[in-house]
C-alpha cells in the first residue's frame, strides 16, 4: 500500500537454462540496491543467477484497485514498465494497472 521503490529482475539458472522476469519492492527500502542485496541471495539460494534490469516506483491502491508503475532507478536506470505492468497484471487480476515514464 502507498508508492514505494521496485525493481526488475531477470532470474537464470546458471549455464544459461530457463529465465524468467519478477517484481520486488518495498517500502523499507531506501534506495533500489537495497532490494536487490535482499532478493539476491534468497534467488541464489534457488539456484538462480539474478541480474537487475532496472528499476521505478510502483503507487498501489488497495481500497481502489489501481496500480501504477513509473519512475526510474538513480543506480539501476528505468526498468521496462510495459513489462513489470504484465507481470502485475498476473497477479492482480481484478486491479487497473497502468504505467508511464513519467519521474513523479
Amino acid at each position: 500500500e502507498g508508492t514505494f521503490k521496485y525493481i526488475l529482475v531477470r532470474l537464470q539458472r546458471p549455464g544459461g537454462g530457463e529465465q524468467r522476469d519478477i517484481v520486488r519492492g518495498t517500502k523499507a527500502a531506501e534506495f533500489h540496491n537495497h532490494i536487490f542485496e535482499k532478493v539476491n541471495p534468497e534467488m541464489e539460494k534457488l539456484g538462480y543467477e539474478c541480474k537487475c534490469l532496472g528499476g521505478g516506483k510502483i503507487d498501489h491502491n488497495s481500497k481502489d484497485k489501481k496500480i501504477r508503475v513509473f519512475g526510474l532507478s538513480t543506480g539501476y536506470g528505468k526498468a521496462d514498465h510495459s513489462v513489470t505492468a504484465e507481470i502485475l497484471k498476473k497477479a492482480y487480476t481484478d486491479y487497473e494497472i497502468t504505467w508511464s515514464d513519467d519521474k513523479k
